[in-house]
């Protein structure tokens, strides 16, 4: 889709952001904003979930307003109120946290995804709704690559939680006509990510490491993986929002193919023109949860949507060292 068309689709619109100061849900607030999008970001800010006010640091003015909110305890309907469209990208995204604290993964993924839809049902019926879901929900690949056909049979506490967020939004599109597309996202990275653990993803402490001069850890180094770049992610996520054949709909997304774990931390050290890691086993409290190789096929939202990712991962890897060699400060 043109820039024009997008514009067109968003301008003068009224858009909700759940988890706005995030790193997907920041850049996606900026990007709405600028499309001439009347923008509310939502986020509780808690302190394990990647919530970073520097993430909107001069962005916010009359068309992109940010609120601190719980959204498990708040009122919803005001905020959905007359709203164009929600992305729900709230919740809690550490897999090895959902499986620490599996109660609290409950509320923040499914009693938080079903209290919007709710509350879009009672006030705001027409709005659009976009659902970011995750690869986990596959669990363990039984072929690669893996496309919507392949069963679901999540290996974590996190990945049954986030499978109910989707079903519960295309079933709110079956049964109360809410138009709602669900994206199943793999590795996303880029900048604004979390960098202080691995809790959101295990790029951000090779980035920090090398930012910081140290050497990072490698755990095996030939699992594959693919990466999405977060400006290709957040152009997914207002496709899915204007792109009628998208509804009532899961979709996985991609990036430009797979790379194993040590190709891509040779890959990093060379963008960042030096550096160092050490391959070290899984630890095995996070062994018993990971799921081995993986690639994404994303041919059925390419084909719906028109979407393609733009940025290489080599020019992404760039682009995120760039940024936190500038503002590591701000996420530490």
């Amino acid at each position: 889709m043109k820039e024009s068309d997008l514009r067109k689709a968003f301008q003068g619109r009224r858009a909700l952001v759940a988890g706005g100061l995030g790193f997907i849900g920041s850049t996606l607030a900026r990007r709405l904003a600028g499309l001439g999008a009347e923008v509310l970001a939502v986020d509780a800010l808690l302190p394990d979930q990647g919530g970073n006010r520097f993430n909107l640091a001069g962005a916010e003015d009359k068309s992109l307003a940010v609120e601190i909110l719980d959204l498990r305890q708040g009122h919803l309907d005001r905020l959905v109120a007359g709203r164009d469209f929600l992305f729900n990208l709230a919740g809690q995204q550490s897999h090895q946290g959902s499986m620490d604290a599996p109660l609290e993964d409950l509320d923040l993924n499914c009693r938080v995804a079903l209290s919007l839809l709710e509350a879009c049902r009672r006030e705001s019926p027409g709005v659009t709704a976009v659902y970011t879901s995750t690869r986990q929900v596959y669990g363990k690949p039984r072929s690669l690559p893996v496309d919507e056909s392949h069963p679901l049979a999540p290996v974590d506490i996190n990945g049954i939680h986030k499978l109910a967020g989707e079903n519960y939004h295309l079933l709110y599109h079956r049964l109360y006509g809410l138009k709602a597309a669900v994206l199943r996202l793999t590795n996303t990275y880029g900048p604004r990510m979390r960098v202080t653990d691995a809790r959101q993803t295990f790029i951000g402490l090779w980035l920090r490491a090398l930012v910081e001069g140290k050497p990072f850890e490698v755990w095996e180094g030939g699992q594959l993986r693919d990466f999405t770049y977060v400006d290709d992610a957040v152009e997914a996520l207002l496709l899915a929002a204007c792109q009628p054949k998208a509804q009532g709909q899961a979709f996985n997304l991609g990036g430009g193919g797979a790379v194993s774990l040590k190709a891509l931390a040779d890959t990093l050290v060379a963008v960042h023109g030096g550096g160092s890691y050490a391959l070290k086993q899984f630890p095995p409290e996070r062994k018993r949860i990971d799921i081995g190789d993986y690639q994404t096929d994303d041919r059925r939202f390419r084909q719906a949507s028109g979407w393609e990712p733009r940025v290489p991962l080599e020019e992404g890897l760039k682009r995120s060292i760039d940024y936190y060699r500038a503002y590591l400060a701000h996420y530490l």
